[in-house]
């Protein structure tokens, strides 16, 4: 991915956004201190550049019913190419699976599965063994309660 350089005011518009993606173009501007033209110009440059890849609702499934949020440590059989290609084609198969993540060091990827529950969650386990996705072993970590889910810290990362 290619890198863009931000000033500060295209790091201070990233961070209202992150928090607040419906904000009115002249909310936003009256923010960050530019006028609402060139707010919009910098908005579109960086939708364009791909750093703002989309907008979307933070939805509390509580308020809809039951769910269970289970993080998956796996670990892979074979550590081939075609191996993690196999792997992760199974994972985009199934919506349940909302998050995954290679890593570095001892598990090859961190999964985040939503389900309605602990059942449905081994249903679906059982079908990504079957598929012979290379799975060697997996460790489940079912959310008890979420603790903190917050943007990325603009200023820390890339701040001036």
């Amino acid at each position: 991915m290619k890198m863009h350089r931000l000033d500060r005011t295209d790091l201070d518009i990233l961070a209202v956004l992150s928090t607040s993606g419906r904000i009115t173009k002249s909310d936003l501007a009256r923010r960050v201190g530019l006028g609402q033209t060139s707010c919009w110009e910098r908005m579109q440059k960086l939708e364009e550049a791909g750093v703002v890849t989309g907008y979307r609702a933070e939805v509390s499934l509580r308020a809809l019913g039951p769910s269970v949020t289970v993080f998956v440590m796996v670990e892979l059989g074979e550590h081939r190419a075609q191996s993690f290609d196999r792997f992760e084609h199974e994972v985009a198969r199934h919506d349940e699976i909302v998050g995954c993540w290679a890593l570095g060091g001892g598990y090859d990827y961190l999964m985040q599965v939503v389900t309605r529950d602990i059942d449905s969650y081994q249903t679906l386990i059982e079908e990504v063994l079957e598929q012979r996705a290379g799975v060697a072993r997996f460790y489940s970590y079912i959310v008890t309660k979420p603790v903190k889910d917050s943007p990325p810290p603009f200023d820390i990362l890339f701040g001036k």
